[in-house]
């Protein structure tokens, strides 16, 4: 198992707990993210997952529609991206990645996982699921955007940053540091 394929399936898991917890009147539910709905959570992840996708295939990205069954094509993407991870060869295959030309392996590794990651969290707190994030993943991941924190400070990327309390663990103080208040 590669890297890659491990870190994925450990945070896919954690997504995939908290899209199961969204009960059917919870889609509409606002989530943490200013704007944002359960659903917006899924649809953000799916058209995430979208992209890598249709890079492979050389398409263009379609985003969730709106009567499409977020549970559902949630399932679906996750699946693929999974299989994805398997095959060495398609791992090493560049695509556009959000900064330029990059392995199919660094944008799932890099960014996609990592946003799974944040928006587990966001998920499961819009709909009262469990929280707790997998620590590996979250030093990972903390580790990457630490040194990206004034790049990453844009609109459409992460709020500011916010102070944690003095005796915040690992996952309180990496929520806090992409603009989550714990």
């Amino acid at each position: 198992m590669t890297h890659v394929q491990a870190n994925y399936q450990v945070v896919s898991a954690g997504f995939d707990a908290a899209v199961e917890s969204v009960a059917p009147d919870q889609w509409g539910t606002q989530s943490p993210c200013e704007e944002w709905t359960a659903r917006d959570i899924v649809a953000h992840i799916v058209a995430g997952h979208r992209n890598v996708l249709s890079g492979l295939r050389g398409e263009e990205p379609e985003g969730l529609g709106v009567d499409e069954d977020p549970t559902q094509a949630w399932e679906d993407v996750s699946q693929a991206v999974a299989a994805i991870t398997q095959d060495p060869d398609v791992v090493r295959k560049e695509i556009d990645g959000p900064v330029g030309k990059m392995s199919v392996g660094e944008v799932i590794d890099r960014f996609v996982t990592m946003d799974l990651l944040i928006h587990t969290w966001d998920l499961a707190r819009t709909v009262g699921a469990d929280e707790h994030l997998d620590e590996d993943a979250v030093a990972r991941a903390y580790e990457v955007l630490k040194p990206m924190d004034e790049m990453i400070r844009r609109p459409n990327f992460f709020g500011p940053k916010l102070d944690p309390p003095v005796d915040a663990d690992l996952q309180t103080e990496f929520l806090y540091f992409v603009g989550r208040r714990a």
